[in-house]
């Protein structure tokens, strides 16, 4: 019964925000429904840590802007909506005009220029579809999608109806929004090692 009411509930940025800390999960709010999210598995989380990494050495080199990970919120309710939306992308990046937006304790009420989602095994390509368009409605710039098991990287930008996808011979470019950005989806999303394959340590 609990189980049911909370799924009745509608949810704030701020019922969010004082959420105890929660080891097995991280959530996510679209339109004041609260949702549940597991734990990732290890490639998930190197693909994530690899690129937020290099985005961000990046970044600083240039003076582009800011990276945050994967525990980072930020409120993408658009204005009149009274029902709030607070999304965490893997990897996301805010250009240095918008910077100080994110200098809050509170969810930064700003859109990323770019949001980064690492697809789990679980996931669809149709649901992640839905999720690139919602960042791309709510003013994020770029979508990256990556499919560490599939080594594709789904490009979304405003107005596309399908994304460009990038397979592993391809190079990963940041474009206008964090210009000069340039990494190899064989790099983001290594080949994995063959069932019963077995490490060998070099002599």
């Amino acid at each position: 019964m609990v189980a049911v009411l909370e799924s009745l509930r509608v949810w704030t940025a701020a019922d969010l925000l004082a959420m105890p800390d929660d080891p097995d999960h991280r959530y996510e709010l679209v339109e004041g429904h609260l949702v549940r999210m597991s734990p990732t598995g290890g490639t998930h989380g190197r693909s994530s840590m690899d690129l937020g990494a290099h985005l961000a050495v990046h970044a600083e080199q240039h003076a582009l802007g800011v990276v945050f990970g994967a525990e980072t919120g930020f409120n993408l309710t658009r204005p009149g909506e009274s029902r709030e939306t607070v999304l965490a992308p893997d990897v996301a990046f805010v250009r240095a005009e918008h910077a100080s937006l994110t200098e809050t304790d509170d969810f930064p009420r700003v859109a990323p220029d770019l949001s980064v989602e690492i697809a789990s095994p679980s996931d669809s390509r149709r649901r992640m579809a839905e999720k690139a368009r919602r960042y791309l409605d709510r003013g994020v710039r770029l979508v990256w999608v990556v499919w560490p098991r599939r080594r594709e990287i789904d490009v979304w930008a405003p107005g596309d109806v399908t994304p460009h996808i990038l397979t592993a011979a391809d190079t990963l470019d940041g474009g206008a929004v964090a210009p000069g950005f340039l990494m190899s989806v064989a790099r983001i999303c290594p080949e994995r090692p063959r069932r019963g394959q077995r490490r060998t340590m070099d002599r």
